[in-house]
């Protein structure tokens, strides 16, 4: 019987969602089934431009019926739905980051497009949407990678009332192939945050002119130019203080993608690695009779499903935000900095298990051990997010609001407050609800209650002896914090999600005891940090604890992590 938490080709129907996604999401599956794992790791191998893919794509409309907001599509079918949107990053990690690629930067290419106001070229975003082309984000530059207050792309005024743009721009993902580059840039004629422009460019134009690929990949991640390159009315899309927010706002919707990709390729290699491990004989019986690689096949399992948890509920208070409601842009960030790190450990522990196996050049998992390390450093670094986060402890921690609940949100809506965030700033005044009741509801479960001794230590630190204002410029040090802060925003949210989902219990409990062990590890780490003080240090160490050992438990987990074995293997 197949896990019924985990993405399996074999068994998959996304009956939630209506019948043209549904069957847009399957035809995808489909597809790469079609062309078989041969195929998919030879083009991965030879680097090979994704051609067929976005001939695909452009056949079934796929990127033009995901990613066009209702008020710019034609068709009732289009609309920005992040849950549908979540289920293709899963779908596309599943088989190969590479193609998730060039659908993520062209997420992040129509971001300052669809905030804008600029009808022409909202329009021809549709329209080239419409005809398959994919988009690209002109932010990052060589020299000064995403600080975007010095950027080197400069317009200056022309006769004609628009402006001629030279400069520029690095690792920019489908700068080979973009239909339209959303470029930001500055005039050289105003000064400060007033001269910020965003701009629409074409990768076929004269003046647009392709440096290189700067990876070894697939993935076309562009230098290119800017010589003159002419710009109208028409291709301004933001100017001012709205060009700088359109460029964090782009990344706070783009970022939210990084975790379901991460999650879809360490499904893929949990079955890969399951499978021959379960069916490997060394010394006489299975690796998987070891306790060490229950051990860590179950702990990768279990992460694995915090991971799904956690960003299935993220999802629900990312399509429910609204001004009044800005809980996303603390839970946005988790997802890119904790879901994907959380990825991380679970290839690391599958590979510990499969060792040299993990480097075959006919598996799966040898790509997959090497594209789930690029998923933490993109849109921001761990530590970039890190500190974002803390900006929101205390409110979250120590000042709850009142909040209506928030459903599960499958419906077949626009996101439309995605493209209407405003300014980009004030995030120590965004407010969150309580975070106890989602662990009271498990207060029997015992690692969770276990755990829920640790969350508020954490209040307490944060009352008593948090960093003073000298510590506050140890990023070293708040780092630390943000991690312990970061997994009981973690835990939350798998707590409700698992309410939602009916979860059986003894996966939750085996889940918690592994956060208990991170908790108590980062504790440790903040304890030896240079700066830390004497009434820090005796917290830290006052906040180890030992999760609730259940042998029984274990071994049901276990069960479910052994019948992964053969129960899906892509066909050659």
């Amino acid at each position: 019987m197949a896990d019924s938490l985990l993405f399996n080709p074999r068994t998959y129907d996304p009956a939630h969602f209506d019948p043209e996604t549904r069957r847009l999401l399957r035809a995808t599956v489909d597809w790469f089934e079609d062309r078989g794992k041969r195929r998919l790791i030879e083009d991965y191998r030879s680097r090979a431009w994704l051609a067929d893919f976005l001939a695909f794509a452009a056949k079934e409309r796929l990127f033009a019926t995901f990613l066009t907001p209702s008020s710019a599509g034609e068709s009732d079918d289009q609309r920005w739905d992040t849950a549908r949107i979540a289920a293709l990053n899963e779908i596309f990690g599943f088989y190969g980051l590479d193609y998730w690629y060039a659908w993520q930067v062209t997420i992040l290419g129509l971001g300052p497009v669809w905030h804008s106001d600029n009808a022409a070229a909202r329009a021809r975003a549709a329209q080239l949407l419409s005809e398959g082309e994919v988009f690209a984000f002109g932010l990052s530059e060589k020299t000064h990678g995403a600080d975007i207050y010095s950027t080197d792309m400069l317009l200056t005024p022309d006769a004609d009332g628009g402006f001629r743009a030279t400069g520029s721009k690095y690792y920019i993902g489908n700068g080979n192939a973009a239909g339209l580059v959303s470029v930001f840039g500055r005039r050289t004629d105003v000064e400060g945050p007033d001269g910020y422009v965003f701009f629409a460019a074409d990768s076929r134009h004269p003046s647009y002119r392709l440096v290189k690929n700067v990876v070894d990949s697939s993935k076309y991640v562009s230098e290119f130019r800017l010589d003159d390159y002419p710009v109208g009315p028409d291709d301004v899309l933001h100017t001012g203080r709205a060009a700088f927010d359109a460029a964090l706002n782009t990344v706070n919707v783009g970022k939210f993608n990084l975790c379901t990709a991460s999650i879809g390729i360490c499904e893929h290699a949990m079955y890969e690695a399951v499978t021959h491990a379960h069916q490997r004989i060394l010394y006489g019986r299975p690796v998987t009779a070891f306790p060490h690689v229950r051990r860590e096949l179950t702990d990768a399992y279990v992460r694995l499903v915090g991971m799904k948890l956690f960003s299935d509920r993220a999802v629900d208070y990312f399509r429910s935000a609204s001004p009044e409601d800005r809980r996303y842009l603390l839970f946005n960030p988790m997802t890119k900095m904790k879901v994907t790190t959380e990825g991380e450990k679970v290839i690391d522990l599958m590979w510990d298990v499969i060792a040299a196996k993990g480097f075959e050049k006919d598996t799966y998992f040898a790509q997959a051990a090497v594209e789930i390390r690029g998923l933490p450093k993109l849109e921001g670094t761990v530590h970039v997010n890190l500190a974002l986060i803390l900006k929101f402890m205390r409110n979250h921690l120590l000042n709850p609001a009142e909040f209506a609940a928030v459903p599960t949100r499958l419906d077949a809506a626009d996101d439309t407050f995605l493209f209407e965030q405003g300014p980009a700033r004030g995030l120590g005044s965004v407010r969150f609800h309580d975070w106890r009741p989602a662990y009271d509801a498990y207060a029997g479960v015992p690692n969770v209650a276990r755990f829920r001794e640790q969350a508020d230590a954490l209040c307490e630190f944060v009352a008593t002896a948090a960093p003073d204002e000298e510590q506050s410029r140890d990023l070293d040090l708040l780092l630390a914090v943000g991690q312990l802060f970061a997994l009981v925003v973690h835990a939350q949210l798998i707590l409700e999600q698992a309410r939602l989902t009916d979860l059986d219990e003894d996966v939750l409990d085996e889940l918690f005891a592994v956060l208990v062990r991170d908790f108590s590890a980062y504790a440790v780490e903040l304890h030896g940090k240079d700066s830390a003080t004497a009434d820090q240090q005796r917290w830290a160490l006052d906040a180890v604890r030992r999760p609730v050992v259940d042998e029984a438990r274990s071994g049901r987990v276990w069960q479910r992590v052994e019948a992964l074995s053969g129960a899906y293997e892509m066909a050659p």
